[in-house]
């Protein structure tokens, strides 16, 4: 097998309905959630791991021996999923999957979750910033010239973000406190990777 055929097997998605299939069965992958811990508490898969994309990349050395076995990721919609498992991918972890559509799909599919306090999601924060940016921009533009170019650059920036498939503003945004919750404690997680049956 090539290497990109390799990390073609590897990089495929899993189904929600698969994903559950294989629970209910007592035949779980370990899901690691990689969005942020304020994005996790809100709202998570039962019995998942949250490891956010930055602290996996960071410490998927310390990860890696303790992922011996089928690893399902999981973000909002996919995006730093796929992100993580290149990451995990690049330290040599095989058998990795990708939940399809990630928790918006896990949720639309009536699939069991844990729910906390409700927050805005990161894309819905992203939108709130961006849109009120050009909003005030396009009013401040009647008044101050050149104004409306702060809109023009915030529209680019999106643009980019779409076809890049990242996003600046997101990654600021997740930096917030209100986005953070607590430090994920990597020790705690791979103590609980360690201990599971």
């Amino acid at each position: 097998m090539t290497t990109d055929a390799t990390h073609a097997a590897r990089a495929a998605g899993l189904s929600p309905a698969a994903l559950r299939q294989q629970m209910e069965a007592g035949h779980a992958p370990r899901v690691l959630d990689v969005r942020t811990p304020g994005e996790f508490r809100t709202v998570h898969i039962p019995g998942s791991y949250n490891v956010p994309l930055d602290t996996l990349r960071e410490h998927r050395g310390e990860l890696l021996a303790h992922l011996d076995e089928d690893v399902v990721l999981v973000c909002r919609s996919g995006a730093r999923a796929a992100q993580a498992e290149q990451a995990l991918a690049e330290a040599g972890l095989p058998n990795l999957r990708v939940l399809d559509g990630g928790m918006t799909a896990w949720e639309a599919a009536g699939a069991p979750v844990n729910r906390g306090e409700a927050r805005w999601d990161l894309e819905r924060q992203v939108r709130l910033v961006a849109g009120s940016i050009v909003l005030v921009s396009g009013v401040t533009g009647i008044f101050v010239p050149g104004a409306h170019l702060v809109g023009t650059a915030i529209g680019a920036g999106l643009t980019f973000a779409a076809l890049s498939n990242t996003c600046a503003m997101g990654m600021l945004l997740s930096k917030l406190p209100y986005n953070r919750g607590p430090r994920t404690d990597i020790r705690a997680v791979v103590a609980a990777l360690r201990d599971r049956p």
